[in-house]
């Protein structure tokens, strides 16, 4: 008896244009990730994204999360959309996640915008990694959510805030973990698209977080180097552009976006 077809995820689709596909990061969803830029995207492109299993309205999946599965699912919602051939941006996670798309689907994907991200975890982000999974599995989500405060914001943005609104920012993100943070961040830790990075031939933006505490701007640099047709920006952030800058960073993918619509 063949296995059963998974639930589909569930869909953000946005405007109207040529494709854009969005893979969000682990512990984040599309509204949360892509929110403070996602109407100007939908100003130029049809937007479609999913959420991963246990966020928002994705039931959380039974086992571990498989890579080609997120980049699948990705596809289908294109399908749905009678998307043919798109652009893909991912986020954190969300990068492992395009390229794998990108190696899974080439005759698809025009090109690709990775921001914050990594084509694997080295051993400081699987270390920063495995203690957010621990501290959500604690259940002390108030001191995860101020762990991850101080792990994703830049320091500049960090040292400008009081302790009080550090203290209401923490408690806000607390409250909003989606359910399936856990199974996310335990795909960060295993995921390793190296071997796919060398057959990726679109254009590539890599956007290059250079306050980033969690993912190394080094480690952002190494996947640049790994892509043939890859490209960088730097963006004076931490490990959230669209809380620091979220300007500046849809300008960054905008601009590369239209530079090759084209495609």
């Amino acid at each position: 008896m063949a296995a059963p077809t998974p639930p589909a995820f569930a869909r953000t689709v946005r405007g109207s244009g040529p494709g854009l596909l969005l893979a969000h990061g682990a512990g984040g969803g599309i509204e949360a990730n892509y929110g403070p830029i996602l109407e100007e995207l939908a100003a130029r492109h049809t937007v479609v994204g999913v959420d991963y299993p246990g966020t928002g309205a994705t039931p959380r999946a039974e086992g571990p999360l498989d890579l080609d599965e997120l980049a699948d699912q990705l596809v289908a919602a294109a399908d749905a959309e009678g998307l043919d051939t798109f652009a893909v941006s991912g986020y954190s996670l969300g990068g492992p996640v395009a390229i794998r798309l990108a190696a899974r689907h080439p005759e698809r994907v025009g090109s690709l915008v990775l921001s914050a991200t990594f084509a694997h975890a080295d051993t400081r982000t699987a270390l920063a990694a495995s203690l957010w999974q621990q501290l959500f599995a604690s259940g002390r989500h108030d001191l995860l959510a101020e762990y991850l405060t101080l792990m994703t914001l830049g320091e500049p943005a960090l040292n400008a805030l009081t302790p009080a609104q550090v203290r209401a920012s923490a408690e806000q993100l607390a409250s909003s973990l989606p359910a399936g943070t856990g199974d996310q961040v335990d795909l960060v830790r295993r995921v390793d698209v190296r071997g796919d990075l060398a057959g990726i031939a679109v254009p590539v933006l890599v956007v290059v977080t250079t306050a980033d505490p969690l993912v190394s701007p080094s480690l952002q640099r190494r996947l640049a180097a790994g892509l043939p047709a890859a490209e960088t920006a730097e963006l004076p952030t931490g490990h959230l552009p669209f809380v620091e800058r979220p300007r500046d960073w849809f300008g960054l993918i905008d601009d590369f976006l239209t530079k090759h619509r084209g495609r």
